[in-house]
């Protein structure tokens, strides 16, 4: 276990207010030198444990481009694995369906067998029904072999109250960044 110490995490908790900080920004607002701050935050990057991520809000409440989402879990049967799922993920082309579809996904496990959680966007509840039926399901079967998928469940989405542990769109966002009067102990960065 790696465990950050209080610059890493000063650090940590400015780039969660605003990943787009520089590093001499960092360290006004932290107190930390600005090498420090660049030293940490590169080897922080370098070690994983620090990332950055662009959301392109496509809903209703950005973009408009699809207003509504679903979160579709696909159960396989006895005989699909762990791995043979990624290899068969990593074998897929980078611009497919599930590019412009799939908001965000993971891979599971539901009573003992792999499953994948596929949050959908679409431009309604029964556009998404029809895209999964008619683009999304056949791909998953040629991808991932005939008659392995065991079961679908669907959930209809409303709206995301927490991401990425720190981020609540409805409560501490605007204009996409989490607000200035957020206090900084509300703000989690491990223990």
């Amino acid at each position: 276990m790696r465990i950050l110490d209080e610059q890493e995490k000063a650090i940590i908790r400015h780039l969660i207010r605003d990943p787009r900080e520089s590093d001499n920004g960092v360290g006004e607002l932290t107190g930390v030198n600005v090498r420090t701050v660049s030293r940490k935050r590169q080897r922080l990057e370098q070690e994983g444990i620090l990332s950055y991520y662009a959301n392109v809000d496509l809903s209703a409440n950005g973009a408009h481009q699809f207003t509504a989402r679903h979160l579709y879990i696909i159960k396989f049967g006895v005989g699909i694995t762990y791995k043979q799922l990624v290899d068969d993920i990593k074998m897929e082309p980078s611009n497919t369906v599930f590019t412009e579809r799939v908001f965000e996904s993971h891979i599971a496990e539901i009573d003992g067998k792999v499953a994948l959680l596929l949050y959908i966007d679409g431009d309604s509840d029964v556009d998404i029904v029809q895209r999964m039926h008619e683009e999304l399901i056949p791909t998953l079967l040629e991808n991932h072999g005939k008659e392995l998928i065991e079961e679908i469940s669907t959930v209809r989405i409303l709206s995301p109250v927490r991401v990425m542990r720190n981020y609540l769109p409805l409560v501490n966002m605007k204009n996409g960044l989490m607000k200035a009067d957020w206090p900084d102990e509300a703000i989690y960065v491990g223990r």
